[in-house]
């Protein structure tokens, strides 16, 4: 049987990617970003992408859409900032944002699926309503009234050969009852010590076994195209290559020479607050050191240990292990297990969407190449899930 795929709230398409590696076909997408829909419809070529506000979208538009080739699985990652850990308001039903999984199970209700995929961040496990109920009851229990069995688990990248500690909700609602929902785990973190795990676990990649073949940028150098310059040193690099040619994307963000000499001055585990005060960030339009200084914020990452988890906003989040630069998109993109031929479209960076909408530049505030990257679920997570539950349907 084929199994045809739409992707909803679709961004880049890391997850549309990892079911087509695992033999589905990608029929459509939707997602409200211009600049992340050039990306999916780059890559997936012969899909249906709507550039457009699912909200927007009613059933008879969103069947004439698919009509040609129906969706038998539906995946989806409703914008999750207000569930996120890292906002203040985190769970606040008030937040619009925090509707839009009712979009995706409307979207199901639709097309009746066998399969329907939702990713989230972790918090949303302990997101509560303003009557006290767990939001995953809820999303749980409106999937069970349209004729799903109902999965959730926290799955963790590096589990799965993914060089990035990143945990992330997968909420899995199938037509036909699984008795494995969530694939096993087939690495472990070796942080160099002895082997206590089961002899099928293999290590997990290191952040520097992911990039270590890319070409060595000083700060402002290289191109959204390039040639390749060594050959790949491990499995992992070879998987993530190839037969791509050409190296999209390895350009460097340009730096001030004061921060470049911040940088030189850091070692692994690092940020800007443990810099010789002199180096630390100014305050903004000001020649005075920070009174605070974020401490996320331009850590120099270990070579040896799996990366952080990466954010949307990961251009400034972290400092290469050995070059005094911040990670290139193409460097996010092999931590996050995009192959080399995946190409991301739009700027590589934007200013701040918070300063856009207060000077009214709208038609500039569009997802870039590092949002894109830190947004996506990481395609060999997605391929892992895909494998284990098309085993079973």
């Amino acid at each position: 049987m084929k199994y045809y795929v739409l992707d909803t709230f679709a961004g880049a398409g890391g997850f549309s990617l990892g079911f087509e590696k695992a033999g589905c076909e990608i029929i459509g997408a939707i997602e409200i970003d211009k600049w992340a829909s050039e990306t999916f419809a780059y890559n997936h070529p012969n899909a249906i992408v709507l550039n457009d506000d699912i909200t927007k979208l009613n059933n008879k538009d969103l069947i004439k859409s698919f009509k040609s080739k129906k969706p038998n699985i539906i995946l989806g990652g409703p914008p999750c900032q207000g569930f996120s850990i890292c906002n203040k308001n985190a769970g606040d039903p008030k937040h619009p944002i925090n509707t839009l999984f009712r979009d995706f199970i409307r979207v199901g209700s639709i097309f009746e699926p066998d399969i329907l995929i939702m990713e989230n961040v972790p918090n949303l496990i302990k997101a509560k309503t303003h009557s006290k109920k767990f939001v995953i009851d809820i999303i749980t229990g409106e999937l069970q009234k349209i004729g799903y069995f109902v999965y959730s688990k926290i799955l963790q990248a590096t589990d799965y050969g993914i060089p990035q500690i990143r945990k992330r909700l997968f909420v899995i609602a199938s037509k036909k009852e699984l008795h494995k929902p969530f694939p096993k785990e087939t690495h472990y973190i070796s942080n160099g010590q002895c082997k206590i795990f089961p002899e099928e676990l293999i290590p997990c990649p290191s952040l520097w076994e992911a990039i270590s073949d890319l070409p060595p940028l000083e700060a402002g150098e290289g191109n959204e195209m390039s040639e390749y310059q060594n050959e790949c040193q491990n499995e992992y690099q070879s998987k993530i290559k190839g037969k791509s040619k050409i190296l999209f994307n390895h350009k460097a963000m340009n730096h001030t020479k004061r921060m470049i000499e911040r940088f030189s001055k850091m070692s692994w585990g690092q940020s800007a607050k443990d810099a010789p005060e002199h180096l630390r960030p100014r305050k903004r339009n000001s020649s005075e050191i920070a009174d605070k200084i974020y401490d996320q914020n331009n850590r120099r990452m270990y070579p040896h240990k799996p990366c952080h988890t990466i954010p949307a906003s990961f251009y400034a989040n972290f400092v290469h292990p050995y070059q005094h630069r911040n990670f290139t998109a193409r460097e996010g993109a092999r931590i996050q297990s995009f192959p080399d031929s995946f190409r991301f479209m739009g700027k590589p960076t934007v200013v701040s969407h918070k300063l856009l909408a207060r000077e009214g530049r709208f038609s500039e505030k569009y997802l870039c190449q590092y949002n894109q990257i830190g947004n996506a679920v990481p395609p060999m997570l997605a391929q892992a899930i895909a494998e284990n539950i098309l085993k079973q349907i």
